[in-house]
């Protein structure tokens, strides 16, 4: 008599995880992959890896994307820890400034782009409106809609409403801190810049590592924030890559470039993840 085939059991628990990542992350990932090969008549081609390459566009929106990236992970991660530091610090009242420090960061992202865009208009904004309060002229402050200032806008959006992520996160690794060494350099006389930068730097690496890596890979799909901010302008101007694939695909309805630039975004992504893992592995 034939002997039944029997499963693990751990298989029923997994199995419904499994279908879900299925079918929410790997089947769509390969159905950009096959999109990204495929013509518009449904034949095979690869005219969209060889426009990829020759795409200044996507090349600017790239950079730009870096550049936003990079400012406002520097920023935050600075903020953000200057922030725990201090609070840790606090003999009393911790939590009334947690939770105060906490509030951008329980605001949808679409709810604080669409507050800012009112703190930002030029004319009855409540920005210029108290900045003409103090005497200062704001005819030129446009903010969102000049070319040199739209950036920086965008920016300080992120930067207010994700910098109490990073405080979150590093506040939780300070704590987490053993007492120790800290009281070993203590007693040796270290002074409070020795203690910061040979002890808890060292000891708050990990958790400084998981800090950006978790932020820059949100950092670099931003795009709720500038779409209600600014749509990409003026002009070009805060154009970014995750904007850039919706134009094509939703406006141009060009799915399999858009498709490619996906899978290109996904991949360098992929690149940075695994660099900084690296780095926490050895750590």
């Amino acid at each position: 008599m034939t002997e039944r085939l029997r499963l693990p059991a751990g298989i029923l628990w997994i199995a419904p995880a499994t279908a879900l990542l299925v079918a929410l992350s790997v089947y769509p990932l390969l159905y950009s992959l096959k999109v990204s090969f495929s013509t518009e008549a449904g034949g095979f081609t690869l005219s969209h890896y060889a426009r990829l390459f020759q795409d200044r566009l996507f090349f600017l929106a790239a950079a730009q994307t870096l550049l936003y990236t990079a400012v406002a992970l520097v920023v935050e991660l600075l903020l953000g820890l200057g922030l725990a530091l201090l609070v840790d610090s606090l003999d009393t009242g911790r939590g009334f400034f947690r939770a105060g420090l906490l509030a951008p960061m329980l605001l949808p992202p679409v709810v604080a782009a669409v507050v800012w865009r009112l703190i930002y208009n030029p004319q009855f904004g409540v920005l210029n409106g108290t900045l003409r309060t103090i005497g200062i002229d704001t005819s030129r402050l446009t903010w969102t809609s000049g070319a040199g200032s739209a950036m920086f806008s965008v920016i300080l959006v992120d930067i207010w409403e994700w910098t109490p992520f990073l405080f979150l996160l590093l506040s939780a690794g300070l704590q987490a801190l053993p007492q120790e060494p800290f009281e070993a350099a203590r007693m040796d006389g270290a002074s409070a810049w020795r203690i910061f930068r040979d002890v808890t730097l060292p000891l708050l690496k990990p958790t400084l590592l998981l800090a950006v890596l978790l932020r820059a890979m949100d950092l670099v799909r931003i795009f709720d924030q500038i779409f209600i901010l600014t749509q990409g302008g003026p002009g070009f101007a805060t154009e970014t890559v995750s904007l850039y694939i919706y134009r094509t695909a939703f406006r141009f309805f060009n799915f399999g470039y858009a498709a490619v630039m996906s899978i290109a975004g996904l991949v360098l992504t992929t690149l940075f993840a695994r660099a900084l893992l690296r780095l926490l592995r050895t750590r």
